[in-house]
This record gives C-alpha cells, sequence and structure tokens, in this order.
C-alpha cells in the first residue's frame, strides 16, 4: 500500500491499483511533542498529574499537591496552566519550610502556596509572550489562589514576579497535558 499525503488529502494506493482519496486534517497526522521533563516522557495524553508524579524533579511538588489534596482538581478536566517548580526550587525554601508545610495543620498555607502556581486555562509559550507584547513588557496572570503573577522577558526567558517581588524562571515551557500545560520554574513563588 502506497500512502502519499497532501495538505488535507489522503491518497491510499493498494499494489492492485486501486486508489482511494480521504480529505483528513493535518492534525490527523501530527503527534502530539512529548517532552522529557525529571528524566521522564511527559504524555499529552496523560493529566497534570499522572504525569509530574513520573518526573523524578517534582517529587516534592506532588507530595505537596497530594497533602493539599489538589489531586482530584488537577486531574480533573480543566484546562490549567501550572508553574511547576521543581525540587531544587523547594530546597531554596529555607530549611524546614518544605516539612513544616507538608504536615496536616499547614494545609490551608500549603494549598495557597500551590494554587498561586496555578492559572485558569491553557496558556501556552506563545500565548504568554502575546500578553507580555500586548502589556509592554509585562502581563498580569491572575491565578487560581486569587493573587496575580507578573510575566515578562529577561533576554529571551519568561519571568514570573510573585506577590512579594521574588522571581522565577521558566525553565522548561509548553509541557502539554490532556487538562492543560505545565511550565517548569525554577523558584517556589509566593503570594502575600
Amino acid at each position: 500500500m502506497n500512502v502519499v499525503k497532501i495538505g488535507r488529502l489522503l491518497s491510499l494506493c493498494t499494489a492492485l491499483g486501486v486508489c482511494s482519496t480521504i480529505v483528513t486534517t493535518d492534525s490527523a497526522f501530527a503527534k502530539p511533542a512529548t517532552k522529557m521533563v525529571g528524566g521522564a516522557a511527559m504524555y499529552p495524553s496523560k493529566n497534570i498529574v499522572q504525569n509530574a508524579a513520573n518526573s523524578k524533579d517534582h517529587t516534592t511538588l506532588v507530595a505537596a499537591v497530594k497533602a493539599a489534596g489538589l489531586a482530584p482538581t488537577l486531574s480533573g478536566k480543566g484546562p490549567f496552566t501550572v508553574f511547576a517548580p521543581t525540587n531544587a526550587a523547594f530546597n531554596k525554601l529555607p530549611k524546614g519550610t518544605v516539612p513544616t508545610l507538608l504536615k496536616p495543620a499547614n494545609k490551608a498555607t500549603l494549598t495557597k502556596i500551590l494554587t498561586y502556581h496555578v492559572v485558569a486555562g491553557k496558556y501556552n509559550a506563545a500565548s504568554i509572550l502575546n500578553l507580555i507584547k500586548k502589556g509592554n513588557g509585562k502581563a498580569t496572570l491572575k491565578t487560581v489562589q486569587g493573587e496575580k503573577l507578573t510575566a515578562s522577558l529577561m533576554g529571551k526567558t519568561v519571568m514570573l514576579t510573585d506577590a512579594k517581588g521574588g522571581m522565577s524562571h521558566v525553565t522548561i515551557a509548553d509541557v502539554n497535558q490532556s487538562n492543560g500545560v505545565i511550565h517548569v520554574v525554577d523558584t517556589v513563588l509566593m503570594p502575600k
């Protein structure tokens, strides 16, 4: 069988010379991009929690999401944009912060911090860059937590500034999920 794709037309020809043409969309042949994060493939067919759980760089984030009771939400339909701090990002916090946040007594504070990393809707890098351009160098993103993050460019890197003036770089952008997109960041963002 000989298969030839021409734009939206697909021509199938068998060895017997019988040919047929099928109209299709280009996306029928496009494989979703699979990125590697933390040594694991991030599959666009899986949700945010499923993929993050496979990343060796996000074990702290996954433990925090579970401790805060956010796994069902972030496994849901979405779409969500998640700025996902790495283990190294959590390690930048003062010593003892992470174990303290993971305690049941601190669930509200942990939830506030984690939901500050989530924006409702799917904002890929191109859409964030477009917002930055439209905002004359800055874009404001309202988080699920309710406060805002400011996105800007530092060279060619998207920089996020939190409510306390802390900054985080997007180190891996556009990790597509079935229910949104993850952008890996190098610093934990803090709400007021």
